[in-house]
């Protein structure tokens, strides 16, 4: 090893509370000779793997193959969250250079003859009667991961699967980048206090200190969320409001180098041929046979079954908003969607008495911490320490040290709340470290972990004062992170939340159901002021107003899976336009005007770049299993000691290990129906109601 090569952080011991990432000493020029080293190393792992003359068994090929590329995984689980969470032109354009690389090597193993040999051999020799059922579950997944990855390709069917893998790994990236830096340089300026008319004072408030920020004379408004949805909201200017939202909605679509429709293109038309090139006949049909959905008949029959229970609803909901906004604005005024949150907001103060606003006060973000820290406390016995020791990655992210009821250390938390230039929109939980333990030493290795959120912003005179939307995102990040923190598993590769896609969203979601619980409110929820209590009658407005506009928000939801199905079940490659596409494809889950011109393909992340590819259907879906599994706690008590740890021992604990069904029939007693979720949204009333 070289001087220099040894001196690199990554190649050192941490040295570090927990051996916790060293961010203070990482620089950018770290990251490319770790990768370098940690791909010398992990092939280093499988040539002895390859070169083993015994016979193939579980532990010195497929337990040995699951040890392999420790160093690889921290390298690249910190470069990629940077990229994402604090990203630069540097890091930009170091993933065009590391992306490549690393599915290239990644395709190096998956593709590796000898390799695969071993693990055929022992998939097809072992007695499954010997192995616990983690280590059946592992032998079968990293058989059939060897497979789905291309292992049974020949000749020129694998030197094109590796194109594609390469082609993928640069299109979604750029894809990315494309929509953070459009994202990032629209700001709407204003200048006359006239045009600020309906807003709040915290959205002003916030407009001025970005204005601040960037050195402009007035209020700025952007597009990310904490900017973008209260002028939405509250913004009496109609023009101003319609000018912000086609800025939003054609992100990506202007005649510059950040136009993402020919990427659009590109990655569903190659998606398609890897899937072919697998035997499939469209992606959809790949991707679904590691999801509990299975097929995309399964997939379509939820999303018919949403639309018919909550379609009529729905129209109700917007009929009522447009009819409200037709009092003040004329009996021809026709509603668009940049008057949807506006009027909707209205028709939300008129028949509950309740916005936002009223709430921030009660939502310090410190408060709102220790509730959240507090309910994990209630219903698992965790603590939550901050330890300004641990190294963090921008002085705006807390890290804290995860203690279990016993006093025993469980994880690393890290939590990054508020929005930056370097980091792309929306809120997401992520790893620097997975847990595992070694099977000789019986060493469990604890996972480090990280909520990333972008939320109101403190200002010069006030604290961060969260949305009531801002804390159910918390509370589902959060639920993610319980998912990881708690992970009792013997191998990474099933570890927390390494399950089935439309089962990782359970524990996030689940844990959204407490932000309308009265007693969970109480446990935190006080004027940041004067310290007062949330008074019982604004927590029965916000119980009242739980399901306000709830079937609309479902069409969204299913327009978006709808979307999603259709540029993934393709059988043939898309060489049409785009936004026609898009409308025909979601046309039946739209209840207000489209709007021509705009695109939500150019910026739907989530597909194009974020995994969710033919699985964004997964949010309904584990919808259905959190209604279903809060049901339990409804009926025993939403803090129940015994109902939690059932939750945690047999849903949070077990990761990957076992089928999602099987844990969710073991925890629940039956399979979950879609009953608990209707009457949740009051589609459907509890007999004798």
């Amino acid at each position: 090893m070289t001087d220099t090569l040894a001196q690199n952080p990554f190649l050192q011991p941490f040295g570090t509370p927990h051996g916790t990432v060293p961010f203070d000493r990482i620089r950018t020029e770290h990251f490319e000779p770790a990768v370098r080293e940690g791909i010398r190393r992990q092939l280093a792992e499988i040539d002895a793997i390859t070169a083993n003359s015994d016979e193939p068994t579980f532990a010195n090929t497929i337990e040995a193959y699951e040890r392999s590329g420790r160093l690889l995984s921290i390298v690249s689980n910190v470069f990629g969250n940077l990229h994402s969470a604090e990203t630069n032109d540097e890091l930009d354009r170091l993933a065009e250079t590391l992306m490549p690389l690393l599915s290239e090597h990644s395709n190096n193993i998956s593709l590796n003859p000898q390799l695969f040999e071993r693990v055929k051999y022992v998939h097809e020799h072992t007695d499954r009667t010997s192995l616990t059922p983690e280590q059946q579950t592992l032998l079968e997944e990293t058989y059939r991961g060897f497979v789905r990855n291309g292992a049974d390709l020949q000749g020129e069917a694998r030197d094109r699967y590796r194109a594609l893998c390469q082609e993928l790994s640069l299109l979604t990236l750029k894809f990315s980048e494309n929509n953070l830096k459009e994202t990032n340089d629209y700001q709407l300026v204003l200048t006359d206090p006239a045009q600020l008319a309906g807003l709040p004072d915290s959205a002003v408030e916030a407009a001025a200190e970005t204005a601040r920020e960037k050195g402009v004379e007035g209020w700025v408004f952007t597009l990310q969320a904490p900017s973008y949805v209260p002028f939405m909201k509250y913004a009496d200017c109609r023009d101003l409001r319609h000018k912000l939202y086609l800025a939003y909605n054609t992100k990506c679509m202007h005649a510059n180098d950040r136009n993402n429709l020919e990427i659009v293109r590109r990655i569903a038309n190659a998606h398609l041929e890897l899937a072919r090139l697998l035997g499939y006949k469209c992606y959809a049909d790949y991707n679904l046979e590691e999801h509990m959905a299975q097929d995309t008949a399964h997939v379509y029959q939820l999303l018919e079954q949403l639309l018919e229970a909550y379609t009529p609803t729905a129209r109700q909901e917007v009929a009522e908003v447009e009819a409200l906004a037709r009092e003040t604005e004329g009996a021809d005024f026709r509603l668009m969607p940049w008057d949807w949150s506006y009027y909707s907001q209205k028709l939300k103060d008129k028949k509950y008495r309740i916005d936002d606003e009223q709430l921030r006060p009660y939502f310090e973000l410190d408060r709102v911490k220790e509730g959240i820290f507090g309910l994990a406390n209630k219903l698992y016995g965790l603590t939550f320490r901050k330890n300004p020791d641990i190294p963090v990655y921008h002085k705006d992210v807390d890290a804290y040290e995860v203690f279990d009821r016993d006093g025993s250390y469980l994880a690393v938390l890290y939590a990054d709340f508020h929005p930056r230039a370097g980091k792309r929109s929306g809120a997401w939980m992520t790893s620097y470290k997975g847990q595992w333990k070694d099977p000789q030493t019986g060493e469990d290795s604890r996972p480090h972990v990280s909520i990333v959120m972008n939320f109101t912003k403190p200002t010069q005179d006030k604290p961060a004062l969260l949305t009531f939307g801002e804390v159910e995102t918390f509370l589902h990040e959060f639920g993610h992170s319980l998912h990881g923190m708690l992970a009792r598993s013997t191998y990474e590769s099933l570890s927390g939340t390494n399950v089935y896609w439309d089962f990782v969203e359970l524990p996030s979601q689940f844990m959204e159901n407490f932000a309308v619980q009265k007693d969970f409110l109480h446990t935190f929820a006080r004027h940041y002021q004067t310290s007062e209590l949330i008074p019982d009658e604004l927590v029965q407005r916000i119980v009242n107003s739980a399901n306000f506009n709830a079937a609309y928000a479902c069409l969204r939801q299913i327009s978006f899976g709808l979307l999603d199905m259709a540029w993934y079940t393709r059988t043939e490659p898309f060489e049409g336009d785009v936004e026609q596409y898009e409308r025909q494809a979601w046309a039946r889950a739209q209840v207000l005007p489209e709007v021509p011109g705009t695109c939500m393909s150019v910026q739907f992340s989530h597909i194009f770049a974020g995994g969710y590819s033919a699985g964004y259907y997964s949010y309904k879906w584990a919808e259905v299993l959190d209604a279903d599994a809060f049901a339990l706690f409804k009926e025993r008590g939403i803090f129940n000691p015994d109902v939690a740890e059932s939750f945690r021992h047999n849903i949070l604990e077990k990761g990957g290990t076992e089928h999602p069904m099987t844990l969710y029939k073991r925890f629940r007693g039956q399979e979950p129906t879609i009953d608990a979720l209707l009457i949740r949204n009051g589609i459907n009333k509890l007999k004798g109601q």
